[in-house]
């Protein structure tokens, strides 16, 4: 089953002392990439956040958005550092004697000045809190991993039908393949006739001998197979495999476009070359497809 990269989850969590809110978000990335947005106090986490997402999502480029309001007020200690306040006093005493000015010091005025006093966050347990955060990421990539498998259903449907139409036209084309050498022989001929007359005969192993040339310079036969078992082999993918294959499927993708090329440049028909222009139009849709697959 295919994975589009593509996807959000959302999940939120309350473990009575704080509310966790949990947003994983997804887009198309050729290897897998993730940022992690979380409260700095939090930040003994981050690995073992990391390592949960991995754990749904193998590729894409990830964003992780993590909210922590707490609920309870023993969180937080405030911390009054005497040295600072006692730096500002005299400082403040010093600029009073030397400038002459008047004013009181007041506690009021000292509590407020910068890092006197600070609020520092109570972490006791970080175990405990790591595991209330990864309840809720878990719950999210879960979200994240269904609508991603959702989107791959959908994806897969079309690579099927557009796989579909590439065999059709592919099938035209090896149907009108053996045609080419036998219409260059009738052409070859009228055209012998025209310059030399037909009171001029040419002997006819000559113009065997050219339209076997031109038969193996133009023969497609070998392209037609492996184009063909490309096709099959995406199908396969596709249906079968229980592993992220966007990167099998891309270069899948690759070896179908360079057998259409060989075909388009060696058909010498303009009616194959207009089937081709087709397929390879295809193909560039399904290679398309295969850049939003996981």
């Amino acid at each position: 089953m295919i994975k589009s990269m593509t996807g959000f989850g959302r999940a939120e969590y309350s473990d009575g002392k704080r509310n966790i809110i949990v947003e994983i978000k997804s887009v198309n990335h050729r290897y897998f990439d993730i940022s992690i947005k979380m409260p700095r106090r939090y930040g003994f986490a981050e690995d073992k956040v990391k390592n949960a997402v991995k754990d749904r999502i193998r590729r894409g480029k990830v964003d992780v958005s993590i909210m922590v309001e707490n609920i309870t007020e023993n969180d937080v200690n405030i911390k009054l550092n005497t040295m600072v306040a006692k730096q500002y006093y005299d400082n403040l005493m010093e600029l009073r004697e030397n400038f002459d000015v008047s004013g009181d010091i007041t506690l009021q005025f000292l509590s407020t000045l910068p890092d006197v006093m600070k609020a520092i966050p109570d972490v006791e347990d970080e175990d405990e809190i790591t595991k209330a955060i990864l309840i809720p990421v878990a719950e999210a990539a879960a979200n994240l991993e269904e609508m991603r498998a959702i989107e791959g259903e959908k994806l897969a449907e079309d690579l099927i039908a557009k796989g579909a139409h590439v065999k059709e036209i592919l099938d035209q084309i090896a149907e009108r393949a053996p045609q080419v050498a036998a219409n260059y022989t009738e052409k070859l001929r009228a055209r012998i006739t025209e310059l030399l007359g037909s009171s001029v005969q040419v002997p006819e192993d000559r113009i065997l001998v050219e339209a076997a040339i031109f038969a193996d310079k133009c023969a497609i036969d070998e392209e037609i197979t492996r184009l063909n078992s490309h096709l099959v082999q995406l199908k396969d993918i596709i249906t079968k495999s229980t592993q992220p294959d966007g990167k099998k499927l891309d270069f899948l993708v690759q070896e179908m476009n360079r057998e259409a090329n060989t075909i388009g440049s060696k058909a010498n028909d303009i009616t194959i070359t207009g089937h081709m222009l087709d397929i390879k139009s295809e193909i560039e849709k399904i290679r398309e497809q295969v850049q939003n697959i996981e």
